[in-house]
């Protein structure tokens, strides 16, 4: 069986969720008997694949360079057609969503991944011009098969678009943050703090967070705020927590790598994830992996991926959501029982068990 990943995903991330996840299932694909998998990007600026040998990545990674997608993405549309047609791939998995059908022959089966259903659930977040809603349904209805990342997906892609069930499948994704580095010296180990990790804007929730930490002196005072990645700390952000009367050491945020990251996940008091919905959402998994008592939001699909390893809140109520954060850190035995309950919830959650399922569907398809 010959299998094809395209060039989309690898040409927009350097780092990310989603690249991340083909990076793991093509590399396991391909030590499958009888499989060769092969990822068809001419050009492409993911720092993941750029060491996977040529037998599996066909293209060339470029630096990335500010305003040079549109063109490389020309580049790519031009040779990659005749890389695949050479291939002759059985299926062929698409790793975003296109405007443009690969020109395959009638035989070869296409598999789409839908990952949430964000920009439909919460179109007020995104600009009136963004087309990612449009373009997904109409890559939904032409694929084969599409995959959802979770069943709380699964049933709003049913809902919102009225395709048959029987074309849709849940694969859960992995996760494997597990370094154990400690070489990070960028934060104070001496005072207790709760963290955030991600993007913050819009569905995201965290100025919701903020306010909900800024508003409780004492979470303030014992606890400092610190983000993890998401870019630089927004204009608007500072205003806020200006406006609740929080001094500027009081949130803090870093930008690094998985052993930053790991370190900050260990060190935590608490992992707080107010997202107002999410496709599936590796972070909490990724605090548990590290010890790190989860907080989380009920919303979307994050009470499937969490279970019952996370103190829940509303994320549209400061109350509840402040309600439940004092409960962890006030309370030695309700964040040892979230430690442990979360060593237990990782567990099913791997990227070997993602790719099994996986390979499973591409055998159905291939008849």
């Amino acid at each position: 069986m010959k299998i094809i990943y395209d060039s989309q995903i690898f040409l927009s991330q350097v780092y990310g969720g989603i690249s991340r996840y083909f990076f793991e299932l093509v590399r396991r694909m391909d030590n499958q008997e009888g499989v060769h998998a092969k990822i068809i990007a001419p050009l492409y600026i993911n720092n993941y694949i750029k060491d996977l040998n040529s037998g599996i990545v066909s293209g060339r990674h470029v630096p990335h360079i500010h305003r040079t997608g549109f063109l490389l993405k020309a580049l790519n549309q031009i040779v990659a057609p005749k890389r695949m047609a050479k291939f002759n791939p059985d299926i062929v998995h698409e790793t975003y969503y296109s405007n443009k059908q690969p020109l395959l022959s009638k035989t070869v089966k296409t598999i789409i991944t839908v990952y949430d259903m964000i920009h439909e659930r919460y179109s007020e977040c995104f600009p009136d011009n963004d087309s990612t809603a449009l373009t997904k349904r109409m890559n939904v209805e032409r694929a084969d098969h599409v995959i959802c990342i979770s069943e709380n997906t699964r049933r709003d892609l049913l809902e919102i678009t009225g395709i048959a069930p029987s074309k849709v499948s849940v694969v859960h994704l992995g996760f494997d943050l597990t370094t154990k580095s400690d070489n990070f010296d960028g934060i104070d180990g001496t005072e207790p703090y709760l963290l955030y990790v991600g993007d913050r804007g819009g569905y995201k929730n965290f100025a919701r967070l903020l306010s909900s930490y800024g508003k409780n002196s004492v979470l303030h005072k014992h606890y400092k705020l610190i983000c993890f990645g998401g870019g630089k700390l927004k204009q608007s952000e500072h205003q806020l927590r200006k406006a609740l009367g929080l001094a500027a050491d009081r949130l803090t945020h870093i930008e690094g790598n998985d052993h930053i990251l790991g370190r900050l996940y260990r060190h935590a008091t608490a992992f707080v994830y107010p997202s107002l919905y999410e496709g599936f959402g590796i972070p909490p998994l990724e605090a548990m992996s590290h010890g790190c008592p989860v907080i989380c939001s009920n919303g979307g699909s994050i009470p499937e991926i969490v279970g019952n390893a996370g103190q829940y809140f509303d994320p549209y109520e400061e109350e509840s959501m402040t309600h439940a954060i004092e409960q962890v850190v006030s309370s030695q035995e309700c964040a040892d029982r979230l430690r442990i309950l979360g060593e237990e919830r990782i567990t099913r959650f791997s990227w070997e068990t993602c790719a099994e399922k996986t390979y499973k569907i591409y055998k159905s398809l291939k008849g």
